[in-house]
């Protein structure tokens, strides 16, 4: 079958609406604020996650001469991971923006269905050519004007309707993977919460001590290599590859050519906790634990890692703990920002607040969470392979051969 291949700033002339969010900064944010903030953390790979929790006020979106979103806009994350991701808003209770890095379209409806354009967006084929229009090293991310080069077959609205259809049904097979998997998330916390209490308010007076005097190596920055180096050698964990204390990706890490030293200086083991100290400011000090590994394997320069004492604290209670909001929120305060990106160092690290359990009561915690973190890997390894199904569908459909 064969439809006529055209730019997407083509496929889009018509569109009502195909521009970039805005530049909030934090000044001209506000926790009471009446307008939402949309994150690039709430832009999923086909799924909308409504995670974040930023609000400006009316006068600040007037102010800075928001566009306003509308349930069934397309939404484009121009930074990672994956980077080009889209998804559909499904609208919100209040009146909501997004934040310059995010792309929304609005298509014309009678040229263009929203749901055909995400799938095909999210196709194997964009992501390749949005591969190739990629800029930056360490930040990396597309432009608008890029993103509107890339090419896609533009079938008739009709079938573009049947296409969305039939990857719709896959992707309702993903979705109830990840609902079980947000559940078990949200049971973690729980159990969490139950064995310790909220750590702001501390309920059962934990001694509160400096994360530096918890540490017993590090913390160390990782390693840097130009993009020339990569292609084959160690595996090399990145920012990409961990989220909410996991790593997800382990068997998917870009390899790097290394000397023995370098392999040696910054080779992780297991129970290790890795910290992100770069990034937008939505993951900065995002967290996690190294898992055993099969075979030498170094961090990225993004980062920071770290080991803990193991006669004060056991390196699965230090680790959710990270994930919290009380943290979060120490992160926010001693954050440095800059362009697009904000950044903690180690010191910053040194100084964090962790309250102090008894270490039976922490052992007990993460024995609890091993359990949890197994059925966890069971749905993430079924979702894989949905994914991977997904994947050929979407190949197969944007090649016409559906």
């Amino acid at each position: 079958m064969s439809w006529p291949v055209v730019p997407l700033a083509k496929a889009l002339d018509s569109a009502h609406v195909f521009v970039d969010g805005d530049w909030v900064e934090s000044k001209d944010q506000d926790p009471e604020g009446d307008v939402r903030l949309i994150q690039l953390a709430d832009i999923g790979d086909g799924y909308y996650v409504d995670k974040s929790n930023r609000f400006l006020t009316s006068d600040a979106a007037r102010r800075l001469k928001c566009t306003f979103l509308e349930a069934g806009d397309l939404l484009i994350a121009r930074m990672p991971d994956p980077l080009g991701r889209a998804c559909i808003f499904p609208g919100d209770s209040k009146r909501t923006v997004t934040v310059v890095d995010v792309c929304i379209i609005r298509p014309d409806s009678n040229t263009v269905y929203t749901p055909w354009l995400m799938h095909c967006i999210n196709s194997p084929q964009s992501r390749n050519q949005i591969d190739e229009y990629t800029t930056g090293t360490t930040r990396q991310r597309i432009s608008r004007g890029n993103l509107t080069k890339i090419k896609v077959a533009l079938p008739p609205l009709e079938e573009q309707r049947c296409i969305a259809a039939i990857l719709d049904q896959a992707e309702t097979l993903r979705t109830q993977r990840r609902q079980v998997l947000a559940h078990l998330d949200t049971l973690t916390q729980s159990l969490f919460l139950y064995m310790f209490g909220d750590p702001a308010s501390n309920p059962n007076g934990l001694p509160r001590k400096k994360l530096g005097e918890l540490i017993a190596e590090g913390p160390q920055n990782g390693l840097y290599k130009s993009s020339t180096e990569y292609g084959s050698g160690t595996p090399i964990l990145r920012i990409d590859a961990f989220y909410d204390g996991v790593v997800t990706k382990l068997n998917s890490l870009k390899r790097v050519r290394l000397s023995p030293e370098e392999i040696k200086l910054f080779g992780l083991a297991a129970e290790d906790i890795v910290i992100n100290r770069v990034n937008s400011i939505e993951y900065l000090g995002k967290s996690a634990l190294i898992p055993p590994l099969s075979e030498p394997t170094v961090f990225e320069s993004n980062m920071m890692r770290f080991t803990v004492r193991r006669d004060q604290v056991e390196p699965g209670y230090v680790v959710h703990f990270l994930q919290t909001p009380f943290i979060k929120g120490q992160i926010l305060s001693g954050s440095k920002n800059a362009v697009n990106q904000s950044s903690i160092n180690q010191q910053d690290v040194k100084g964090f607040e962790i309250n102090v359990p008894p270490l039976p009561l922490q052992q007990t915690f993460a024995t609890r969470i091993q359990a949890i973190e197994a059925l966890k890997a069971t749905h993430r390894t079924a979702l894989a392979e949905l994914d991977a199904l997904f994947a050929s569908l979407q190949q197969r459909a944007f090649a016409g051969e559906l």
